[in-house]
This record gives C-alpha cells, structure tokens and sequence, in this order.
C-alpha cells in the first residue's frame, strides 16, 4: 500500500508539472494576463484532473498550488479553489475519452471573434494546415442555463456546437460572447492548439480588414493542406 501510495504521488506530481508548463506557455504566450484562463489535464488511469487554481497570478504559479479533483469535481488534493471554469473542462473529459488536456483562454483576436458571434473561416492554408475547416462558434447561453449550473451548461453549449465536427480534426472552439476552448491529447497539446487558434484568428481578422468579401479556402486546397499534415498519408515532419 505504502508503495501504491508512492507511485500516485509521482505521477500525480507529473501530471502537475505537464499542467503547470501548459499554463505558463499561455502566459508566455501573452494568451493569458493577469489570472485569465487555465490549462488542466486528465489522468485517465486514475479518473484525476489536476487544473490551474482560481485567481491565482501565473508569475506566482507553482506545481504544489494545482489542485487535483475526481471527474465529479470532488477536490482530492490541494489547498486552493480549482478554476471557476472547471466543470466546463471535465463536460469534454467525459465526452471525448481521447483527449487529456483542455485550455481555455481569452486571447484578443480568438475573444474577438467570440464577441462578434462568428465561426473563424477557413481562409487560408494556414488554418487549413491545423483544422479540417471552420471553426465552430457556440451561441451565448440562454437566461436559464446561466441561472443553473453556468459552467456545466457552457461544456454542452461547446459539445452541441461540435456536433458534426470531429473534435480530433478540429481541436478548438469559440463560445459566443464569451471565449475560447481547445484541447488534445495532453496539456501541452491543447496549449500549443490554444497558441494556434490565436495566429489563425488574428490572421482572418487582417484577411478580412484587407477585403471583407475574402472567400473560404477552395476545399480541394483545404484538404490537401489537412492530409498531408495529418492523414494517414501525411509527408509533412520527418517522422
């Protein structure tokens, strides 16, 4: 037992540090000021998510202050609140069994397009090269759904606007009038989708101040620009 006890506890310090490197690449990033947004990860193997605490400054963020909870959002470990935004993070845990990181950010140019309401359009090959099309926008949530339980009901806003889109070939999303949400396979990856969704928002923002009738990408361009990074044919990378 003492044993069991001592391997949970590295790994659940492992999985602290993949989760506090993901919340500081946001800061680095310049994604995240001040205490907006998280990064948290999932340890499928023992059913534990570890996230970012509430309000807690990223240049005071340490390893020990990321707080440990079940998939219900029973804290198991740590001292402080975990993030507010918590119970939206483990709606796509439960959803989506191959992911295990999720970050929420609220970049200026992907915030942007969340308050304009808008799905971010496919219009170049840079977005192209990281998600198989648009990417979808989730309309602000109903009166009732903010009286209940606010941040629950944002992760079936997110899972209801991705229906119909695979969420392994498109790894983020906009909520309307609020902000963004990516994921992938740990944090780092939904950390490094977070980055991505910012340049691909900035880059639609100045596509469409140069010309507003700035027409989606062809698709046979889009696709070809997916496949070969991600198909099973891919010949992008050496590896």
């Amino acid at each position: 037992m003492i044993r069991y006890r001592a391997e949970v506890a590295v790994e659940l310090q492992s999985l602290r540090e993949q989760v506090l490197e993901a919340n500081l690449e946001l800061h680095r990033r310049g994604l995240a000021l001040y205490t907006w947004g998280n990064a948290s990860g999932f340890d499928r193997a023992r059913g534990l998510v570890a996230i970012k605490p509430s309000g807690v400054p990223y240049d005071r963020l340490t390893a020990v202050d990321l707080v440990v909870t079940d998939l219900d959002g029973a804290v198991v470990e740590g001292r402080l609140r975990p993030s507010s935004d918590l119970r939206t993070h483990l709606a796509l845990y439960r959803a989506w069994d191959d992911i295990g990181g999720v970050v929420h950010t609220h970049s200026t140019h992907a915030t942007a397009w969340c308050q304009a309401r808008r799905p971010l359009p496919c219009l170049g090959t840079t977005h192209a090269d990281h998600a198989a099309g648009p990417i979808p926008c989730a309309p602000p949530l109903s009166a009732a759904a903010v009286a209940g339980d606010y941040e629950a009901a944002t992760g079936a806003q997110i899972l209801a606007a991705m229906a119909g889109t695979d969420h392994r070939h498109t790894p983020m999303v906009l909520v309307g009038g609020h902000a963004p949400f990516t994921w992938g396979a740990d944090p780092a990856q939904a950390a490094h989708h977070a980055v991505v969704l910012e340049e691909l928002a900035r880059l639609a923002l100045l596509t469409l101040q140069i010309d507003p009738r700035a027409k989606p990408l062809p698709p046979a361009i889009a696709d070809k620009h997916w496949q070969r990074k991600h198909g099973p044919r891919r010949t992008y990378g050496q590896g």
